[in-house]
């Protein structure tokens, strides 16, 4: 197979890069090749919403900076944290034209905006309780409506083919395209392509417990780093800090960070709110934060989980549906 695209996942960033390549060129050919069902990816399982300020405030674009620099400890590239944040606006409207429904208000129709960990304002946009899921159906429609992007589900990439696979030996090596296995039938076919896109997701699966799908195991940073491309920041795994204790259903289902945001407060097994002790945010601290405190809590009495009291949340069978009906 030939191509002059070949993109290498199937979640928001695989097809928003699809969509942006097809809108910009009707000549070129793209190719999306991804292990499962095209809608299986990291994207789908995410719950809660995306941060992004839709008016033009400059104060409140500032906060959302400053907060996701105080997230990051100071470690994050704040040219890369002031570039995402000041054109969220634009992506998330592109996402809405494309008839992604967050969730408004009955009367007015204004956008409903909640509130998550490391935030010191209102700026999360959702669709109930599975926003990726909505997103990722509202891009997949989008995919469908372009002649010139083709998508091969149930295919496994194996391996991106450079210059040693011809013998050759060179300082930098240059990608051709990739041989992938069809799932199907077993066989591995070899798909050219003049421009490789790597968009294949996470490396929950590498851990024993994890809320990734079990699509997440990694597979192109290990043939990235194979191909000789370079590799960065590879520490930096973020650990959700609540999901469901059943400790024999894998993945772990996800409860969202929202359910905080809306009031939800951790206790340990004597009823203690034990967040008072590691952050004035309480259970609004960064991710990083509540997760290793509940890590430390565990640690500390011996205990298996903590809980998560959500009985102060008016309406949560409306606002989480899906964590409603899974509990």
């Amino acid at each position: 197979m030939k191509t002059d695209v070949l993109i290498i996942g199937s979640g928001s960033a695989g097809l928003s890069i699809a969509l942006y390549l097809a809108e910009s060129n009707n000549d070129l050919e793209i190719t999306i090749v991804t292990k499962a069902s095209p809608e299986e990816s990291n994207t789908k399982y995410a719950q809660g919403g995306i941060a992004a300020v839709l008016e033009n405030d400059e104060e409140a674009i500032q906060k959302h900076i400053n907060d996701t620099l105080i997230a990051g400890d100071g470690i994050c590239n704040r040219d890369v944290v002031e570039f995402v944040v000041k054109n969220a606006a634009e992506r998330l409207q592109q996402i809405i034209n494309y008839g992604a429904n967050f969730d408004r208000e009955k009367r007015k129709g204004k956008f409903i905006f909640g509130k998550e960990g490391g935030h010191s304002q209102n700026i999360i946009l959702h669709h109930k309780d599975s926003t990726g899921k909505e997103v990722e159906e509202t891009l997949l429609k989008q995919v469908q409506k372009h002649k010139n992007i083709t998508l091969l589900d149930y295919y496994f990439v194996v391996e991106l083919i450079t210059e040693h696979h011809f013998g050759e030996k060179v300082e930098k090596s240059t990608c051709f395209g990739a041989y992938i296995l069809n799932s199907k039938n077993g066989e591995i076919d070899r798909i050219a392509a003049k421009c490789t896109v790597l968009a294949s997701g996470g490396i929950g699966q590498v851990y024993q417990n994890t809320t990734n799908p079990i699509i997440a195991t990694g597979d192109g940073i290990a043939m990235a780093y194979r191909a000789g491309a370079s590799i960065s920041n590879m520490e930096f795994v973020q650990f959700h800090p609540t999901a469901l204790y059943f400790p024999s259903e894998t993945p772990s289902f996800l409860i969202s960070e929202a359910v905080r945001g809306e009031g939800a407060i951790l206790l340990n097994q004597q009823g203690e709110r034990f967040m008072k002790h590691y952050d004035d945010r309480l259970e609004l601290a960064s991710r990083d934060i509540v997760a290793r405190a509940i890590d430390t809590e565990l640690k500390k009495t011996g205990e298996k989980f903590v809980w998560l009291d959500c009985s102060s949340i008016t309406r949560f069978s409306k606002k989480f549906p899906t964590i409603y009906n899974k509990c």
